[in-house]
């Protein structure tokens, strides 16, 4: 039974490196036989339908499929549309205070060893704020993104898992897609 699945991938079009046009993504998943592939803006956000359970095997596929075809490696992750809008309902920074320009969903490869998990909570990186729930970690930045310490290098340095991050309304926007 045919099944509504997210790939993200981590680090294309960005500066001008690693260029992959959305048109072409999305013929190459269509010729890898998934169903329905729909892109959402240019950082690599794919849902799509396959019959196909296995997430790790799906990345591992269009992670090969990409590099044959644009000739270089990008880390993928894919998760199901279902969890992701667990996700979406359980986070626990997603409040009326909290402007939705401080939320970010960080997306990891699988759930990371509850040692790693442990020694990560114990570190202070306030005002920056963060939950992990299993393959996902929830973050509160209230200055900007890309100055935070929460980044996708540390939680992947710390929790030895692949880490790609999207901002709140990207999230949201993925959720109300694959729906």
């Amino acid at each position: 039974m045919s099944e509504t699945k997210i790939a993200l991938l981590r680090g294309i079009n960005v500066g001008g490196h690693r260029k992959v046009p959305m048109a072409e993504l999305r013929q190459l998943m269509t010729d890898l036989g998934f169903d329905q592939v729909k892109t959402y803006i240019q950082s690599g956000n794919i849902i799509f339908n396959t019959d196909t359970k296995d997430t790790v095997q799906l990345a591992e596929k269009i992670q090969k499929a990409i590099l044959e075809h644009f000739g270089f490696e990008v880390p993928v992750i894919c998760l199901e549309a279902a969890r992701l809008q667990h996700a979406v309902k359980s986070n626990p920074f997603a409040t009326e205070s909290t402007p939705i320009e401080n939320l970010h969903l960080t997306f990891l490869s699988k759930t990371p060893e509850e040692s790693r998990v442990t020694a990560l909570e114990a570190m202070d990186y306030a005002p920056d704020q963060f939950l992990n729930q299993n393959a996902w970690i929830y973050l509160n930045i209230p200055g900007k993104y890309h100055k935070t310490k929460l980044s996708n290098a540390l939680f992947e340095k710390k929790l030895q898992v692949s880490a790609t991050t999207r901002n709140w309304k990207t999230v949201l926007k993925l959720s109300e897609l694959s729906k």
